[in-house]
């Protein structure tokens, strides 16, 4: 077909709205077009670009053992009220009714209809390990939906479910999707880096996610230049080290701090390092005040408190929702404190002797111990890596770049069988 035939043509002009220069490109050069927010008609190359994508993609899943599916893209709620996602996951799902008031939901992912339809048709052990896989439509609603076809709100996914006996079994599985996605990407010419992640809402235990370095990526990760190590910052770790653990607990002491309320200011004002500080940050967590306590030079990583809490919702309070409740901005700690969940960062039961929140206006605590002052219902390692913190396999400076998620495996355990 000539080029002047073809259904869509080139824009003079890019469009306005265009973040990147890929989505620049694409759309000016009639690739694609924008229906609405999140969501993108495929023109004749570009559809013709995606087939080719999705055959390399078969052919490596059909190496791995596959078998393909096609499964519906509407699912009745109950399936994802059984698995509890319809509130893990209930601000990107897509919800409807029909004409007798049943409710379904568009699948942002399969793994409720894939466990029922494992459950009618595999009888016996013998019919394991079992790999199946589809290539559908996926219908998440993106509250920002952005970068062109880097986050959709309607978009095309490949996903894979594997069945095994055991865990030996599930590892043997893991691996053969970990080598066909490291195939899949070499053949398609996309470098990419395998990364430590997080299940999120998915479930179970175990993942990586394959990053695509660049800088308009929203993902941020921390690399190791001298061993290797990849993870996600989300759960990247660090070897921690207290600065003050071999001192002896000295008596705690009352000190006047007027108008002093951050940890920059409260360090300056007392002539201490930040690392001599206990920053205390508030949020709620399924509706109930929680309280971070975290050495003051480092910051909180939302994802693990989470995990650490087992909490659905989290989120973070500000100065006014923290006086509401009660509570003393800047110039709050754990000492004393009644009605709130303590989580303390596992580095802070090791330090000695920090400056912390008295609980009322313009008063700090000098000498504050943990065990001896205050105690956690919940110690565990919260603290957010980031660049130049020491690498927790070798100990050389972490390096944080930016990238694109291009595919993600996990070892979802018995989440959902």
């Amino acid at each position: 077909m000539r080029l002047s035939q073809l259904f869509g043509k080139t824009l003079r002009q890019p469009p306005a709205e265009a973040e990147t220069a890929s989505h620049r490109l694409l759309v000016q050069a009639g690739l694609v077009a924008q229906v609405a927010a999140g969501i993108y008609a495929f023109m004749p190359l570009a559809w013709k670009v995606l087939r080719r994508i999705e055959d390399i993609v078969r052919q490596e899943m059909d190496a791995a053992g596959g078998q393909e599916v096609h499964l519906p893209a509407l699912h009745p709620l109950e399936m994802w009220q059984a698995s509890g996602r319809d509130q893990t996951m209930k601000d990107v799902l897509f919800r409807l009714q029909d004409k007798r008031g049943r409710e379904f939901v568009l699948g942002p992912t399969h793994e409720e209809v894939i466990t029922e339809l494992f459950r009618r048709f595999v009888r016996s052990y013998r019919d394991l390990p079992l790999l199946v896989y589809q290539i559908q439509t996926k219908f998440r609603d993106e509250p920002r939906p952005r970068g062109g076809l880097i986050r959709l709100r309607e978009f095309t996914m490949k996903d894979l479910y594997s069945f095994d006996v055991d865990w030996e079994g599930l590892d043997v599985s893991y691996q053969k999707m970990f080598r066909a996605y490291q195939n899949v990407f070499r053949r398609c010419g996309v470098p990419t880096v395998p990364v430590l992640a997080d299940a999120g809402a998915m479930g179970g235990r175990d993942t990586h996610e394959f990053i695509f370095p660049t800088d308009i990526g929203e993902d941020s990760c921390l690399f190791c230049p001298g061993c290797g190590y990849a993870a996600n910052a989300e759960v990247a770790t660090f070897q921690k080290a207290p600065a003050h653990a071999d001192e002896q607990p000295r008596p705690m002491a009352e000190v006047h701090t007027p108008g002093v309320a951050t940890i920059p200011a409260l360090a300056e004002f007392l002539g201490v390092p930040t690392t001599r500080t206990c920053k205390a940050v508030f949020y709620t967590a399924d509706d109930r005040p929680v309280l971070v306590a975290i050495r003051g030079d480092m910051e909180v990583n939302e994802t693990k408190l989470r995990r650490a809490l087992g909490a659905i919702d989290l989120r973070y309070m500000g100065g006014e929702e923290v006086a509401r409740h009660g509570f003393v901005p800047g110039s709050a700690s754990a000492v004393g404190l009644q009605g709130v969940t303590v989580v303390a960062d596992d580095l802070v039961p090791r330090e000695r002797n920090l400056v912390a929140g008295a609980n009322r206006p313009d008063f700090h605590l000098l000498n504050v111990n943990y065990g001896r002052d205050w105690q956690a219902d919940v110690v565990a390692d919260i603290a957010l890596a980031q660049g130049g913190h020491p690498c927790p396999q070798c100990g050389t400076p972490l390096e944080m770049r930016r990238g694109i998620e291009m595919g993600q495996i996990f070892k979802l355990g018995t989440y959902y069988s």
